[in-house]
């Protein structure tokens, strides 16, 4: 199984994009061979380290992509990382972590066991109508504090996936099909680099 989520309305933005989008790629799949799952996590921290690993629990999937806004992207950005410490922004309930930080005692950053260069470069050249970028900073908010929970949770095993807010530029169609060949390569990538870390095990 894959699960991929995204977020609830959050601020000015009373339709968030990665929701919208996260419907599109549910509308198309991800071919016949994969059980998809999706979920809308609400913009708060404390909902976020309650779901994530109840998620995990349940589906033990494969790979957890988790779609979030960006106001100020104008590309669809693969994230490499989520941070530990430096949450000061309020969330929907008005909350933020007393801590300021995910997991205490947690490493302060921790990668996506996914390389993103790869799987960046592999998009780009299906020649998609949506440019795709990387980014090690997913902004110290709900976004990368989701990402981080999930890393931590999964060792590595997730994604995140940063969209720009509907029509600037692109439209929800566009951004579920971005998602799609997104999350297709990301499996890919997953298949390759573990069947590189079987090869070694067997010399």
């Amino acid at each position: 199984p894959v699960v991929v989520t995204g977020f609830g309305p959050f601020g000015e933005y009373s339709v968030n994009a990665s929701w919208i989008a996260v419907q599109e790629l549910e509308k198309m799949g991800l071919g016949e061979d994969v059980d998809l799952h999706v979920y809308e996590i609400p913009v708060e921290y404390q909902a976020v380290q309650r779901l994530i690993p109840a998620l995990w629990k349940k589906h033990s999937p494969q790979l957890v992509v988790h779609v979030g806004l960006s106001g100020m992207a104008t590309t669809v950005t693969l994230e490499k990382c989520g941070h530990n410490v430096g949450y000061r922004g309020l969330d929907n309930c008005h909350f933020c972590p007393g801590s300021e930080c995910c997991i205490e005692g947690g490493p302060e950053c921790i990668d996506s066991i996914i390389d993103m260069d790869a799987v960046c470069k592999r998009v780009s050249a299906l020649g998609l109508d949506v440019t795709v970028t990387i980014s090690e900073d997913a902004g110290r908010y709900l976004c990368d504090f989701t990402y981080y929970t999930s890393l931590y949770q999964s060792h590595g095993r997730s994604a995140f996936v940063h969209v720009p807010p509907l029509g600037k530029p692109y439209s929800a169609e566009q951004l579920g099909r971005a998602l799609q060949a997104i999350i297709e390569e990301m499996l890919n990538v997953l298949e390759q680099s573990e069947s590189n870390i079987n090869c070694h095990n067997e010399h």
